[in-house]
């Protein structure tokens, strides 16, 4: 892999950015609010994501990396962020906007995986193979300067294999460097699982390094029109800051969309629970609600805000109405 130029080294300006009277929380909140972003071109336009930093966003996550084995077109093992180069020209404005959150205390994090599989089968692998893919995975992690790693492992991979990689991983970048999973709901419960390994087994044997779960109530996998699927992975035990409720933030991004008056109405029980872990959702570039619709899309985190913060945002908007008297 070249040797890849350094990121932007300051955050750029956002004196663009609409100035609202809630002032945004941030990466220290409970509960989380996390929005997930692959899009980065949408009709061969770029998909900012700044608007989101007026609403209560707590964490940005960057999808998806891929650890690729070489192949006809490319002779040489590489990383790629969906379909290029983590440097690619076209990236660049993405990656400003990345600083931009970062200067702003929100945490961002990259995507490792997904549905587009093979990433983990090659950091699974014997000694040598591990070490050849993951120092492609490190030097890219180290130039990008994230704030963490998800780890979405939708391939089998053995127990010790994730544990190795998480290891390396807090070795490597620090206790301060965030490591979130990507599990489907049943997966917690100790059953369907697309990952091969127990996530029961792998939280009590490393948990400690483990931020959180990024958990996917969606696509016949849970449901979030009740809290009945959240509460049986409590019932086992999880601790309730661990699970973050994975949402669909569109009816065409998988089964399983909730619309606003059920999901409101769930997660406001779910928020009563002290230490709820928050809400995640798939994705950023065309999230709607029902109030907002669609070509909004920062609409979704500001309702999921405006329901999981309520209390701060009526008291934030006070004090702004106090110093403006």
């Amino acid at each position: 892999m070249p040797v890849l130029p350094p990121p932007p080294a300051s955050a750029p300006p956002v004196d663009h950015l609409t100035i609202t009277t809630q002032i945004p929380l941030r990466s220290s909140k409970l509960p989380r609010v996390i929005c997930y972003h692959q899009t980065h071109y949408h009709n061969n336009l770029f998909v900012s994501a700044l608007p989101l930093l007026d609403t209560g966003i707590t964490h940005l996550i960057i999808a998806a990396f891929h650890v690729n084995a070489p192949d006809d077109k490319t002779p040489k093992a590489n990383i790629t962020l969906n379909n290029d180069p983590p440097d690619h020209h076209k990236l660049a404005p993405l990656w400003t906007e990345i600083r931009a959150f970062q200067h702003a205390g929100v945490k961002v994090l990259g995507m490792l995986g997904g549905a587009a599989q093979g990433s983990f089968t090659r950091l699974d692998g014997d000694a040598e193979s591990f070490e050849t893919y993951y120092q492609l995975l490190y030097k890219t992690l180290e130039w990008a300067k994230l704030d963490g790693l998800d780890l979405d492992v939708e391939e089998e991979m053995c127990l010790a294999g994730i544990i190795r990689l998480i290891g390396r991983l807090k070795r490597d970048f620090g206790d301060e460097f965030l490591i979130t999973l990507a599990p489907v709901a049943p997966a917690l419960r100790g059953s369907h699982n697309l990952s091969g390994f127990s996530y029961e087994d792998l939280e009590k044997a490393f948990g400690r390094h483990i931020a959180w779960y990024n958990t996917q109530f969606y696509c016949g996998w849970g449901d979030m029109t009740t809290t009945a699927d959240y509460e049986s992975i409590v019932d086992r035990g999880w601790l309730l800051q661990k699970i973050v409720v994975g949402l669909v933030t569109n009816p065409e991004n998988g089964r399983g969309w909730v619309s606003d008056g059920p999901l409101g109405e769930t997660l406001g029980m779910l928020k009563a629970y002290p230490g709820f872990g928050g809400v995640m959702g798939w994705e950023y570039f065309n999230s709607m609600t029902e109030g907002g619709g669609q070509g909004e899309p920062w609409c979704w985190a500001q309702f999921m805000t405006d329901v999981l913060h309520a209390e701060e945002v009526e008291e934030d908007a006070a004090e702004v109405d106090r110093a403006i008297m």
